[in-house]
């Protein structure tokens, strides 16, 4: 807090840059996007914006440009050049604040962007001419009955968006208290059901998808706790309980399938799958249980704090 350059209000989002670790951005209802550097902890850089900032995020693939979206209490998708310093690009089409985006991992161009109008945009930041498509939870089959549900996503504002880990599907949460699970490319909503999905937040909501599980999870802060879903089936897995407050954000981390929890608490959880129970030599496979030759990790996520 004593440092001169710390933000005057509540952070929302903090990244690596994605190729190195010496530079890190951070984002706040300050109004500001802050770049910087490592090794100095100073701001090499500060974009300002005219209102509250609710999301960044800088292409994990990314090779031929150094773009890093915005979304802002405007309905303005800004692009900010870390070449060149400046937040000249904009994209639009949303008609109220932008509170969730995230560049796609599979092709470098590609952003998805959520609003408090209800829609998720997918865009072609090359073109100029606006987005790639906007996601129909309908499928375009309602839209013609009632021109106001067309090309909605989600009956509430959609605040969290994340990619699964080959940039294949696209999961959206609103606060209409439903999750949707797209294809990417065709913009189908793919109607898997994952029942009601309590979100109460008023601000972006951070939540995560398992990378390199056989069966890919949705890890959703839930109040004081963390919902397990499976991606493909909708099915609620476990949830999570160890923080004493709202969890505001979750991160996996693929190289020790561990997961990370931050809280109003003012802890950080690390939640790790428990090993596989070891089957004795002398005990024929065949005669076990069909569950102890299937370890989903069901109801094997703890807290590192319950390991020691």
């Amino acid at each position: 807090r004593s440092h001169p350059d710390v933000h005057k209000f509540s952070v929302e989002t903090v990244q690596w840059y994605p190729h190195d670790t010496g530079m890190f951005t951070s984002s706040s209802f300050d109004k500001t996007l802050k770049i910087w550097d490592t090794n100095t902890l100073q701001p090499a850089d500060i974009f300002h914006f005219e209102g509250t900032v609710y999301s960044h995020h800088m292409s994990p693939v990314a090779t031929k440009h150094c773009l890093i979206a915005v979304g802002t209490k405007s309905p303005k998708v800004q692009l900010c050049d870390l070449k060149s310093g400046s937040s000249s690009h904009i994209l639009q089409g949303h008609r109220q604040e932008v509170l969730a985006v995230s560049w796609s991992p599979r092709h470098e161009y590609v952003l998805a962007t959520g609003s408090a109008d209800g829609r998720v945009k997918l865009w072609d930041v090359r073109r100029a001419s606006g987005c790639l498509s906007t996601l129909d939870q309908h499928n375009g089959e309602k839209s013609k009955a009632s021109s106001e549900a067309a090309n909605t996503a989600h009956n509430g504002r959609v605040n969290g968006l994340c990619y699964t880990g080959d940039g294949l599907h696209l999961l959206t949460i609103g606060t209409d208290d439903r999750m949707r699970l797209w294809n990417s490319s065709t913009g189908e909503n793919t109607l898997v059901n994952y029942g009601k999905v309590c979100n109460e937040s008023r601000k972006g909501l951070k939540f995560a998808i398992s990378c390199g599980c056989n069966l890919e999870f949705a890890f959703v802060p839930y109040g004081s706790t963390i919902a397990v879903y499976t991606v493909f089936t909708g099915e609620l897995i476990t949830v999570l309980r160890g923080h004493y407050s709202t969890v505001n954000c979750c991160v996996f981390q693929p190289h020790f399938q561990e997961l990370y929890s931050g809280s109003k608490d003012c802890n950080i959880l690390a939640w790790i799958p428990a090993p596989r129970e070891p089957v004795p030599d002398d005990i024929s496979e065949k005669s076990l249980p069909q569950q102890h030759l299937n370890p989903a990790y069901e109801d094997a996520w703890s807290s590192s704090d319950d390991e020691g």
